[in-house]
């Protein structure tokens, strides 16, 4: 690590990684930090802490891993005689567009034509242009919801779906053969000049759009709805187009959270602009009491995941948990589709297998299909291209996982918050012409199916202890010996990375039909149920608990109960 950092002193020419390199020069644990590993390129690209060093987000590492891409890209391509290109776009986070622009520049030296975002644009759009402009592969800087020290590198391919496990190993494989400091760049402005890098057109913004009001269930229901939005970019790169869009269905009645309303890197307004925690909902909350909104909506700095939060009619609001606003929004699609006859033959709701399960109850009530995929809306992307490929793709009517991502339509392979914002505007105004709130629906739902409580828990597993842990963890469930958790028995042990189920009432085993992952689940007598896997991109354990009570005291008394288990299995204090 010594001589990998003193290289790293002698080549790295920008001024702040110097400055960095230089004062951690007699901190050997800082320069562990920094360099004991490099950061690996996986299925959600790169994410880590911006800094010097090989594990950390910089020029250099995004350098290497754009000419990876571009090695990998020139070796498979097909047609020769076709102009390669590539989509790029960047979030509001500290060197997002400086990262975006050395990307373009690698890209520029290898003779691939880019497309660049003239400014912050959301993930979803990202994918768009991807597709628009028929593009070989799309980049987008972003870390998503993680705090304002991280930076990150997602890839997509040519169908505008986030690159999943075979084609990120063999782009990982280019990238290992290089290294940091021997990658050639173009002159940023010569690249332009000669039209390599060229700017997204304004039209294309007009196409998205369209293509996202293409999706309303009731057209025209927000213009005399008189419903009152309060919504928060949080500092991120939704605030122009969730306006616009919101505008065009006829949503008048919309405030911004001032101080959140601007691209702000630092996110000095919320440590973690994350819109599924309580606490960075405060601001917008505070302005919806003050406005008196019927729903408070939240973007995260991508703009590919919206939170909601709704009126409790005591001038107090409730967050919605992502599976919540999915839930509603499943029972909402499916009901109106029907009503209207606008359903599509043989329809499928896709989720991923943290999602609720409750959405499987409703689907079934309206004859719906409901497909099951591993996290990561990649895999909820890729179900879109299998119908597509079989020119299907009508029957796809929607998509969602937890943590607050949502898809109508297949103009996109992405979870959009755009569009989400403008689906929940479009719900809320048809049940506020019902006299009803979307927390009167959501309890509804629960008086008819039963109160199904999903809880998320993260446990953090920091540097290189926590590596080794979250293994020893992984490897201890594995072992077979947990039989019951919290006096419910086990009925059933799925391990995605085994690919393998057991029905341990039945005596049973059978093959699970999805990509291997390192994600073990549990599912219990009662339809309680408990996933756990390591994030793939926070050093972090997510534990998933499904717990049905008849009431919400009984399911979040069962979800302790699991939840105490649990941890005592782990060695988690």
């Amino acid at each position: 690590m010594r001589e990998i950092y003193e290289n790293w002193c002698e080549n790295a020419k920008e001024n702040d990684l110097n400055d960095e390199l230089m004062r951690i020069r007699d901190n050997n644990f800082a320069i562990e930090e920094r360099f004991y590993k490099e950061l690996e390129f996986g299925t959600a690209g790169l994410r880590g802490i911006m800094g010097a060093g090989t594990n950390r987000m910089n020029i250099y590492v995004v350098r290497r891993a754009t000419q990876g891409m571009a090695n990998y890209i020139k070796k498979v391509r097909s047609d020769k005689k076709s102009v390669l290109s590539v989509a790029i776009s960047y979030d509001s986070r500290n060197k997002s567009s400086l990262f975006a622009k050395e990307a373009a520049r690698v890209l520029a030296a290898n003779g691939i034509k880019v497309y660049l975002s003239r400014e912050l644009e959301p993930t979803p759009v990202l994918s768009f242009f991807v597709r628009h402009y028929k593009c070989i592969a799309g980049i987008m800087i972003t870390a998503s919801h993680n705090p304002a020290e991280y930076n990150g590198y997602k890839v997509y391919g040519q169908d505008g779906c986030q690159m999943t496990g075979d084609l990120c190993n063999l782009v990982y494989e280019e990238i290992c053969k290089l290294g940091f400091f021997d990658v050639d760049v173009k002159d940023f402005e010569e690249s332009v000049n000669e039209k390599l890098i060229e700017y997204v057109s304004e039209d294309v913004y007009d196409s998205y759009i369209d293509c996202v009001k293409r999706n309303q269930i009731n057209p025209g229901i927000c213009y005399d709805s008189n419903l009152t939005v309060a919504y928060t970019p949080l500092n991120g790169a939704g605030n122009k187009l969730v306006r616009r869009v919101l505008s065009e269905i006829g949503a008048a009645d919309v405030s911004v959270v001032e101080e959140q309303s601007q691209p702000d890197g630092q996110f000095t307004t919320c440590r973690y602009p994350n819109p599924e925690i309580d606490e960075t909902l405060s601001l917008g909350v505070k302005l919806a009491k003050k406005i008196n909104a019927d729903i408070l909506l939240a973007t995260d700095p991508d703009a590919d995941r919206v939170g909601l939060a709704v009126a409790k009619g005591d001038g107090e609001y409730i967050r919605l948990t992502g599976n919540e606003t999915g839930i509603l929004l499943v029972d909402y699609i499916l009901s109106e589709k029907i009503r209207k006859g606008t359903m599509p033959q043989n329809p499928i709701v896709v989720k991923t297998i943290v999602s609720s399960i409750l959405v499987d109850r409703i689907a079934e009530k309206y004859g719906v299909e409901v497909k099951n995929v591993l996290t990561g809306f990649k895999y909820i992307g890729e179900v879109i291209l299998n119908l597509e490929g079989k020119r299907e793709e009508n029957r796809f009517v929607f998509g969602f996982e937890e943590s607050c991502g949502y898809l109508s339509g297949t103009y996109v392979r992405d979870k959009d918050a755009v569009l989400a914002c403008m689906l929940i505007t479009e719900m809320a105004s048809y049940y506020k012409k019902q006299n009803k709130t979307l927390n009167e629906v959501i309890q509804s739902l629960y008086e008819e199916y039963g109160y199904y409580l999903n809880t998320t828990l993260n446990f953090e597993f920091a540097g290189t202890e926590g590596v080794q842990k979250m293994t020893e963890i992984m490897t201890h469930l594995r072992a077979g010996l947990i039989k019951e958790i919290a006096g419910f028995p086990v009925t059933k042990i799925a391990d995605y990375l085994l690919g393998k189920e057991k029905d341990l009432t039945l005596n049973t085993e059978k093959n699970i039909d999805l990509p291997l992952s390192d994600v073990i689940s549990f599912q219990m007598k009662g339809n309680h149920a408990a996933i756990i896997r390591p994030s793939g991109t926070e050093p972090k354990i997510k534990l998933y608990i499904t717990a049905v009570g008849k009431t919400k005291a009984e399911a979040e008394g069962i979800t302790k109960e699991i939840s105490s288990h649990i941890k005592i299995c782990l060695g988690i204090v």
